[in-house]
Order: structure tokens, then C-alpha cells, then sequence
């Protein structure tokens, strides 16, 4: 049977609620329950006039922006339209059905404006990571670190060449991070090498071919997860390079400490962060189990004995060749974190050993770096199945950094400048972890009516 004509009637009344028209297992729902905002306002009071027309609510500036990172709406113009259309969109960011929707240039001027200068987008994951430390998420007994490449926005074929840029004087905002930036050890002071190319609209991003394909401009997100849920516990904004991504793991380490009072029994990280001097840190100043390979340039592969073929004698300070001679050291650091230990020449000369070990020097010198010790420990941690579980589990931490990229669609920034990758990464890392709330905690069954 042909069923009637649906012809446009207006009705005098309606009778409809948003709250009944958001599906139960709807994404926003689970995540609604653990966004507390109810603390930005008091943070942001002292940047109102206390005159003039009101202002835009700022938590629900925030929950737009929530809802764009958490769907991957990387556009504010966009996530507006999306915002005004989307019923569920509206009832997260509590507007029901006739709330004015914000125009984007209003996220622009906050952002640049009263959200940086009270650091807003950190204490807003901070809120987010002590909600996940609340609901017994984050152990603190295990720790990893890793950086990931974000493109920049900026195109590589605009790049010129670094040591012909200099300051223009009409610079624009990302330029004056940039030059604000030079002496920080994370962006301008990580490396004294000067770019290949930079970018006169971003010149904090790095000219980088790390990928193993064409050379782009790019950011590094650096991410500390906790390994038992893989909950974000800090994050930092660097240059594209490998130092920077060292310092930025030793400022999570002494930040979370501080903020979260979390006390980390051992860190897992890759080779990057295996160098002798972050392992004597890890060890010797904090405390910390380096789960952790070590970066060790020794071998040798010229047929000659390598250091590894020489004893350490603890106890009395000395190495012991191959031939049971024994090297000593006079405890001067040389190469500015290394001893020497040198053999006598007397038992070089007539050793039958000597064409294996040292042919063309009189006597056999082997350096050991000040942080052998740490080294050393890593290198027994190396042998054990704690290792090897820490191992897999670091493999979380790249599994986060996939999701950032394809499902968060953060694998090209919008933003420009080291503020602007801040701001970018600190909402992105909000939106992961709030996802993980609500997949690591389901919506309780409806009640029956």
C-alpha cells in the first residue's frame, strides 16, 4: 500500500529533547564524564574586563576545540559549521538547540591572546591526566619516552638557504618565537649546526630528511606514556633533532615529578636516548632503571680488539688486555667525559698480541667514559625478561603516535611556531587520553524503566 504524502505542516508546538536524541554509546557521551571544566573560568577571570559586552563562554570554546582533536576536524571554520549542524556536537558542548555557535576568528584571538598568556591548553590536560591518575590508570612504575615528526606549515619549496636568512624586520608571530627560542635547548641552542634550509614563515621548524624520504619543515611531538594503559603523562614541543628530543625527555621526567608527584622505577626508550650521558643522568641523579639500549660506538672493524675484549676490574680501577696486561689510568677526564686507560709501552713492545690490538701505535689506549657505570647497568638490565617486557610495551607509545597521525589527522600542523605546535599537541594528547577514559571505562547500562 502506497503510504501518504509527507507534506510540510509547521506545528505551533514541539516537544523535543536533545539529551534523548544522543545515541547511549555515542563517543561524546563517554567522554562528557570525565571533562570538568568547571575551573577555567577562574582561571581566565583575571584576563576579562569587568565592562563591556560579555564574552564568548570559554569552556565552550573548549569543547569545540575537544570535539574538533577528538574527531579530527582540523579546521576551526569547519569544526564551527560541524558544531552548528551536529545535534550531538551541540549537546557536548552544551548549547541545546538555539545556542549562538562562536565565529572562528573568536579561537584565533583567545588562543594568541588571554588562553597563552594563563597556559590554558596544559592545565587543561593536566585536569585530564589527574582525572586518569583519579580513576587508577596511571601506575608510575613504568615510564616511555619517543618522539615522533610532525610536518610543519610550511612549504620545502619555499625554504632558503640558513645561512643567508636573516630577521626581517616586519616579522610575523612565528618568526618572533623563533627568535625568541634561539637560546632554548630545545629548539635554537639543541645544535650549533645551522639549517640547511629554513622557512621564512615558520623558522622554528626543522629542514629534516629523517623519515628516509624527501627532506621536509617539521616539529617533534615528544610524548612520556605511562606503560601499563598508555595514558599521556607529559608532553613537550622540540626541534626535529635527535639532542632536543633528549632534553625534552629529561624536562617530562623532572615535570611530571613536580606536577604529579610520580616517582618512575624504570624509563623505556630506543637508542636515541642511550647515550652515556642520559644514561648516567637516569641513573645517577634520578634513580631510574634505563630499560634502555646503549648507544656504543666501541667495536671496531678493523680486525683490532675492541674495548668489550678487555676486562674491567672494578675493584682495583684498571683494564686487562687480552694478554693479561694490565691498563691504568691517571683519573684525568679528557674529551670532556672520559678517562684514558693506557698500557706500558714496555709490555706492547714485546707482546706476540701486539698486530691484533695496537699495530700502529706504540702502546694500546682505551677510553672509558665517565658514565660507564650507568652503561654497565644497562647493559646487565639488557639481559633480563623485564627488559624484554618492556620492550613490547614501549611499542604502545608508536601506536599512540599511528592514532595521532591517522585517526587525529595531526600528521601536518596548522598552526605556525613553537607555540603554535604546543598548543596543537597539548589538544591533541587531551583528546587521546579522554578517548582512552572512555574506551578503558564503558557507559553503565541503562536503568529500566
Amino acid at each position: 500500500m502506497l503510504g501518504p504524502r509527507q507534506v510540510d505542516q509547521a506545528m505551533l508546538f514541539y516537544e523535543f529533547s536533545l539529551e534523548g536524541h544522543i545515541p547511549a554509546d555515542h563517543m561524546l557521551r563517554s567522554i562528557d564524564r570525565f571533562v570538568d571544566l568547571s575551573a577555567v573560568r577562574g582561571e581566565l577571570a583575571g584576563f576579562y574586563s569587568h565592562t563591556g559586552r560579555p564574552s564568548v563562554d570559554p569552556e565552550l570554546m573548549i569543547r569545540m576545540l575537544l570535539v574538533g582533536y577528538c574527531f579530527g576536524i582540523r579546521s576551526e571554520r569547519r569544526l564551527c559549521e560541524e558544531v552548528h549542524l551536529n545535534l550531538a556536537y551541540r549537546w557536548f558542548c552544551r548549547l541545546g538547540l538555539d545556542g549562538r555557535v562562536p565565529d572562528h576568528s573568536t579561537f584565533s584571538k583567545n588562543r594568541h591572546g588571554r588562553f597563552r598568556e594563563c597556559d590554558l591548553f596544559r592545565r587543561v590536560f593536566g585536569m585530564v591526566v589527574s582525572r586518569c591518575m583519579e580513576e587508577g590508570f596511571v601506575g608510575g612504575e613504568g615510564f616511555a619516552v619517543d618522539g615522533s615528526l610532525i610536518k610543519a606549515d610550511a612549504n620545502r619549496q619555499s625554504g632558503i638557504e640558513g645561512t643567508t636568512w636573516t630577521v626581517p624586520e616586519k616579522a610575523n608571530r612565528a618568526v618572533k618565537e623563533y627568535v625568541a627560542a634561539l637560546d632554548d635547548a630545545a629548539f635554537g641552542s639543541a645544535t650549533a649546526v645551522t639549517p640547511k634550509f629554513i622557512s621564512p614563515a615558520d623558522p622554528a621548524a626543522r629542514w629534516t630528511a629523517a623519515n628516509g624520504g624527501a627532506a621536509f619543515f617539521a616539529y617533534t611531538a615528544n610524548y612520556m606514556i605511562d606503560l601499563d594503559h598508555a595514558i599521556i603523562v607529559d608532553i613537550e614541543t622540540t626541534t626535529a633533532i635527535r639532542q632536543a628530543e633528549v632534553t625534552a625527555a629529561k624536562r617530562m621526567i623532572e615535570r611530571t615529578r613536580t606536577e604529579f608527584d610520580l616517582y618512575p622505577a624504570r624509563l623505556a626508550a630506543d637508542s636515541g636516548y642511550g647515550s652515556a650521558e642520559m644514561l648516567g643522568w637516569l641513573v645517577h641523579e634520578q634513580g631510574i632503571e634505563p630499560h634502555i639500549p646503549v648507544f656504543d660506538k666501541s667495536g671496531r672493524t678493523d680486525g683490532t680488539f675492541s674495548r668489550k675484549d678487555f676486562t674491567w676490574d672494578r675493584q682495583n680501577d684498571i683494564y686487562r688486555c687480552p694478554a693479561d696486561k694490565v691498563l691504568t689510568t691517571s683519573g684525568t677526564v679528557v674529551n670532556d667525559n672520559q678517562f684514558l686507560y693506557r698500557a706500558s709501552k714496555r709490555d706492547c713492545e714485546v707482546c706476540e698480541l701486539k698486530a691484533r690490538c695496537c699495530p700502529k701505535e706504540p702502546a694500546r689506549k682505551v677510553p672509558r667514559s665517565i658514565h660507564e657505570g650507568a652503561r654497565d647497568m644497562a647493559r646487565d638490565i639488557a639481559k633480563t625478561d623485564a627488559y624484554a617486557t618492556s620492550r613490547r610495551q614501549r611499542k604502545k607509545i608508536e601506536m599512540l603516535f599511528a592514532h595521532l597521525k591517522r585517526i587525529l589527522k595531526l600528521d601536518r600542523l596548522r598552526l605556525r611556531g613553537p607555540n603554535g605546535a604546543r598548543d596543537e599537541f597539548h589538544l591533541a594528547a587531551t583528546a587521546q587520553n579522554l578517548r582512552k577514559l572512555a574506551k578503558l571505562i564503558p557507559m553503565p547500562e541503562p536503568k529500566p524503566a
